[in-house]
Order: C-alpha cells, then structure tokens, then sequence
C-alpha cells in the first residue's frame, strides 16, 4: 500500500507541474514590463549675461543662459518661477527676468527619460536688472527730404493677392507718397490710378537693415481718418523668407481702421493663431485722429506688453512655449504702413472723399 500510494502521488505531482507551465486557453504569453530608465548624473550650469568681476549679477539686462546634461534623458524642461516649464531636447534655453533691481531665483531643471521617469536639480542666482533702457537704433525723422536709405526699404506694387488682406493701394516710394518734412514721417494715400489700382501709398520696413531680439519698441505717431483706411505699425521675422507666414511671427503693435474711430488695435500672429488671430486687445482713445501718442511694446523671452502711451492695454504670455506658440525668439524687424481698403480696413467700403490721408511719425526707437 505504501508503494502505490508513492507512485500515484508523484505520477499527479507531474500531471500538475505540466499544465501549471502551459496556457490551456490559447493566449499569447503575458509580456515582460518595459525596464524603467531613470536619468542620472543630471548637472545645469547657469551663465548670467554679462557677469564679471565688477559686474557679479550680469549687465542689467536679466538675461541668462542654462545648459543641462544627464545620462539617459531625452530631454529637459526648465522653470523659472513664472509657472510654465520650456521644454528642449538639447537642454539648453535662454530666459530673461524682468523684476527691477538684484533679486535672488531659483532655477530647476527637470531631466525626462524615454520611459517618462525624471530626476530635478535646482541652483540658486542673483540676477541684476537695470531699472532704464538704453537707445540701441532710432531715426527721428528731422531730415527733410526722402527716408533714410540706411534704416528704410520699401515694399512695391499690390503684393500677391493685395499682400494678402486683397487690400486696393499700390505702394511706391515717390514723395508724393513717402517723404519726412516738418520732422515728421509722411505716408500720404491718395486717389490715384497706378499700375492698375486705384489709390497709392507707401510701406516703409527696416527689413535687411535692422532686427533684434528682445527690448522695448516706441513709434510716436498721429493717425489718419476716414472709411477705408488701415494704417499699421508692426513687426515680422527676419525668417519669414524660409520660414514663411505664420511661422516667423508676427506682432502688432498699432493697427487701426478709419471705419471704428478711436479704437486702436493690438495683436499677435503665429501658427497657433493667426489670420482672424483670438491674440488680441483694443483700447478707446478719443484722439487717435487728432494727437501723436505713443504706441510700444516691451518683449522679453516669455512676454510681450502692449503699450498706449504708458498704459499697459494688452500682454501676451502662452501658456505652454513651442515653435507654434512662441516663434519670438528671433529676429525681428519694424514696418510702418498705410493700406487702403482689404479684409479688414474694407469691411465697410472705401469713402473717396477723404484722400488725401496722411499716417505721421514723428520718431521710431528701439531699446534694449
């Protein structure tokens, strides 16, 4: 009895090993868990722009730079204390803080894995910012005679499609549209038939003579009146000619239309948002026509502030800062403008009877 009782116990031990090793049901075996990968040996270096012996916590402009490295990341986000992470697979990014005076921040750099898993590092900085800025490029304007062929280009003719808005006017840089005198910029439309369109004016662009990244903007002007017409001083990226429109960004930072009198018009346009763009403010002023007022923005690395006079009206600020959102980390370059008619100067039809209407600048200055 003993030996059978053996013999049978372990001839069942076997029948149960064999089928606890197979799947009876005909599924795929469970696969392995993906192994996790943690970044490590994570370092940030942090260079403040301008530092020196005499100059400890940099130049006044705020700006700094941080590279980061760690084995197995894939990429980094930075946070600056603003509530926003700027992502970058290269683990560098350029940042500029605004607060005036020496003030102390920390930094985190956070270092993400293939598998999403991330390690932090923070450093300590003291960073100066100067509380004036310094004129960097400007024309007055005082000069009678045609604009500077040293700070101007022009646009010519009605562009592809009325540059895109179907706006009526031809541009040219005659006298009779474009000319300083009594220190002033002049822009005079007029009714007049050339190279088959109906009115004349001019568009005035430091395109190829100057740009810059970051700094505060000031054009001074008086605008014109009347049904149809669109004055506008703006801003477009120096890559606009690779990179096309929307891509290189767009700031406005005074548009105005004769049709919705004494409401200045402040936008931003990128491929996130652009053509009937939702970035977007006006502000009443009841002398837009009649007085010069003073129409700037002041741009840094994670904001653009619209101004009127000294009245800030609108800031820009994304929530997230990508190629789509945020293309102003480039180049730019200043157009000054007046059109006639279009997708949004035309909504209401041209009114004849106002030409010749006249776009004033008395200065243009940029700070940094």
């Amino acid at each position: 009895m003993v030996r059978f009782v053996t013999k049978n116990s372990a001839f069942i031990i076997i029948i149960f090993l064999l089928f606890s090793c197979t799947k009876g049901n005909g599924e795929d075996p469970i696969p392995d868990e993906p192994d996790i990968v943690t970044p490590s040996s994570l370092t940030l270096n942090i260079t403040i722009a301008g530092a020196s012996a005499s100059l400890p916590y940099g130049d006044g402009s705020g700006a700094i730079q941080c590279s980061a490295s760690a084995t197995d990341a894939v990429k980094y986000g930075f946070r600056f204390g603003n509530g926003t992470e700027v992502e970058s697979t290269t683990g560098t990014a350029n940042y500029a803080f605004t607060e005036k005076g020496t003030n102390n921040y920390t930094v985190y750099v956070v270092a993400y894995s293939k598998t999403g898993h991330s390690i932090i590092l923070s450093k300590n900085i003291d960073v100066y910012v100067t509380d004036t800025y310094s004129l960097i490029w400007s024309d007055e304007f005082d000069i009678a005679g045609s604009p500077s062929s040293v700070n101007w280009n022009y646009d010519m003719g009605n562009g592809q499609g009325g540059w895109g808005n179907n706006e009526l006017q031809y541009y040219t840089n005659t006298s009779g549209n474009v000319i300083q005198e009594n220190g002033n910029l002049v822009i005079t439309a007029k009714k007049e038939s050339v190279g088959g369109y109906d009115y004349t004016s001019a568009r005035l662009k430091t395109q190829g003579k100057f740009s810059f990244t970051y700094g505060r903007v000031e054009v001074r002007a008086n605008l014109p009146e009347g049904r149809g017409t669109w004055p506008a001083i703006w801003m477009l990226g120096d890559n606009i000619t690779s990179a096309g429109w929307p891509a290189c960004g767009e700031i406005d930072i005074m548009e105005y239309v004769g049709y919705d009198p004494n409401i200045v018009n402040s936008a931003i346009h990128t491929t996130s948002s652009s053509g009937n763009t939702v970035n977007h403010d006006s502000f009443d002023l009841a002398t837009a026509e009649e007085e010069f007022h003073i129409y700037a923005i002041e741009w840094s690395s994670t904001e653009i502030k619209f101004f009127v006079d000294e009245t800030v009206h609108y800031t820009y600020s994304p929530s997230s800062y990508t190629d789509a959102t945020w293309p102003f980390n480039e180049n730019q370059f200043i157009i000054l403008n007046l059109a006639i008619g279009g997708n949004w100067g035309g909504l209401q039809g041209v009114d004849d009877s106002i030409f010749p209407q006249q776009f004033l600048i008395d200065y243009v200055r940029v700070y940094q």
